[in-house]
């Protein structure tokens, strides 16, 4: 299995928000060789760390691909770069991120591009509770926590809304 992470917080070219922009991203990845099988709900989270940038909108994605997993994140990137996004500061706002959280429980050896499963998605609420609604069972291929122990072990504030289903 292939999971993604995907959100936005500012709207990419052409769509009216980050809500719409995510939407038309999903559309875009079958182009890149990205097969998604199923997406978790869409929430909307607060920045990390906090600031006074809008809040996300995020989901993450069960996806299907032939792609090599650093294939796979430069098509990720290609696609972030039609929606807008523009790589700067660190946790700057963007018009779409697409993370690869974990292709197929794959752990990256020291100094390995990418970095699998993604750094900080054990920190990251935005990421673990999507992910629990998409595969309750999941575990991370590094530690073999629960995503229970994850999510209960996640640092304060990462106030987070369920928008839909």
């Amino acid at each position: 299995m292939i999971f993604l992470g995907i959100g936005a917080n500012l709207a990419g070219s052409g769509h009216p928000n980050a809500l719409a922009t995510c939407e038309a991203a999903l559309l875009a990845l079958p182009g890149v060789g990205i097969r998604i099988e199923a997406r978790s709900p869409w929430y909307e989270s607060e920045p990390v760390p906090r600031s006074d940038q809008p809040w996300y909108v995020n989901a993450v994605l069960k996806a299907h691909s032939n792609l090599a997993p650093d294939a796979l994140l430069t098509a990720l990137h290609v696609v972030e770069a039609r929606f807008g996004r523009l790589r700067g500061a660190a946790n700057a706002a963007r018009s779409l991120d697409l993370d690869l959280l974990d292709h197929q429980g794959r752990v990256s050896a020291e100094g390995e591009w990418p970095v699998l499963p993604h750094p900080r998605m054990d920190l990251r609420a935005f990421v673990l509770l999507p992910l629990r609604d998409l595969h309750p069972l999941w575990r991370h291929p590094r530690s073999d926590a629960s995503l229970e122990a994850l999510i209960a072990a996640l640092p304060d504030g990462q106030a987070m809304r369920r928008l839909s289903d």
